[in-house]
């Protein structure tokens, strides 16, 4: 291996490594909040890719009718919730976002011809259909467990990783899809040429990462979320609602992979399935950081991204072996240094 090499295979780590910290600081902000190790996180990926895509080709995308769904079967749970307990006064509202904004986005990409509509509006109405789910998702999987133990809160996420994964087939099919890149050209780093679309990856990921630092230190919601990641009794004591909580970070869970599924698709072929191992590498860096702490999540990231680079370049039929891998030594290691706390 030259220097050559070696400085192609840093470009491609970083890069790599930037989707996964998004991917992973996505999974810490879901378990600090809620407690949910959020494995369906890679099916965002998958879907904000692969709804840009069919948007670029004039078609429906699958994930339209799967908000329609989604919004129908939350409005189903708030009707029977305010049944039972008698309160009506969040129908209208939980009606305007479960019926009112699927039938818009519906209607506005059957009559509107995205395909001949800029890069960013494309970009835009694919975060508008696949984010909402985010919150849909905490609605009907989790908010109805959300105080069982963390156990319980793992396998429902797994049974939701697998239900999304088949519902992924069967809106979007076995092929794979692949988006032209936002820009053309590029530039030269020390005679190793770099494709502008991995600018915008490592740009638009560091900016996120930045915006979200904002949102959790400057904002009313981020300090919610804060406070409730910090102590979940203690935010409800002071009028935080947990079930407002869980909402918005499911959103930003959603909006965090549809967005990393966008910019990596004019990079990779996306099909259906493409987000589980994408997600599976975010978690790697999200355990590295203990599901704890977002710069370790961020620089855990980073060394997937690279050990991923070199271990393709090295024993590329064991890559995902020696990624994988990079778990048991950070386990033990917190295992012997942490103390051992019993869950009530």
């Amino acid at each position: 291996m030259d220097l050559q090499i070696a400085l192609f295979l840093i470009q491609d780590g970083v890069v790599n490594g930037a989707i996964y910290a998004l991917l992973g600081m996505a999974l810490v902000l879901a378990f600090t909040v809620t407690r949910v190790i959020f494995i369906p996180q890679g099916e965002f990926v998958a879907w904000g890719a692969l709804s840009l895509a069919a948007l670029q080709a004039g078609k429906l995308p699958g994930t339209v009718w799967l908000l329609a769904i989604g919004g129908c079967a939350v409005m189903l749970v708030e009707l029977w919730t305010a049944w039972r307990g008698r309160d009506w006064s969040g129908i209208a509202r939980a009606a305007g976002w479960n019926l009112v904004y699927p039938a818009l986005m519906f209607a506005a990409v059957h009559f509107i011809d995205f395909e001949q509509m800029p890069m960013a509006v494309q970009v835009l109405a694919a975060l508008l259909i696949v984010v909402p789910m985010g919150p849909m998702v905490w609605r009907l999987a989790f908010q109805p467990v959300a105080e069982s133990s963390v156990l319980v809160l793992l396998i429902v996420s797994v049974a939701v990783h697998v239900a999304m994964v088949g519902l992924g087939l069967l809106f979007f099919g076995a092929e794979g899809s692949r988006t032209p890149p936002f820009t053309e050209g590029g530039l030269e780093l020390g005679g190793i040429p770099v494709p502008a679309q991995t600018l915008w990856v490592v740009g638009c990921s560091i900016a996120l990462i930045l915006a979200l630092t904002v949102v959790f230190g400057r904002t009313l919601y981020g300090k919610a979320l804060r406070a409730t990641a910090v102590n979940r009794v203690g935010a409800r004591l002071m009028g935080i609602p947990t079930s407002l909580a869980g909402r918005l970070s499911f959103t930003l869970c959603a909006l965090i992979g549809a967005f990393s599924g966008i910019l990596i698709a004019p990079l990779t072929t996306i099909y259906y399935d493409t987000g589980f191992l994408i997600g599976l590498k975010g978690f790697v860096a999200a355990i590295i950081a203990g599901l704890a702490s977002y710069p370790l999540a961020a620089a855990g990231a980073v060394l997937v991204g690279l050990l991923e680079a070199f271990s393709s370049f090295a024993a590329s039929a064991y890559k995902e072996v020696i990624v994988f891998t990079l778990i048991i030594p950070v386990l033990i290691w917190r295992s012997l240094s942490s103390r051992h706390v019993e869950e009530e």
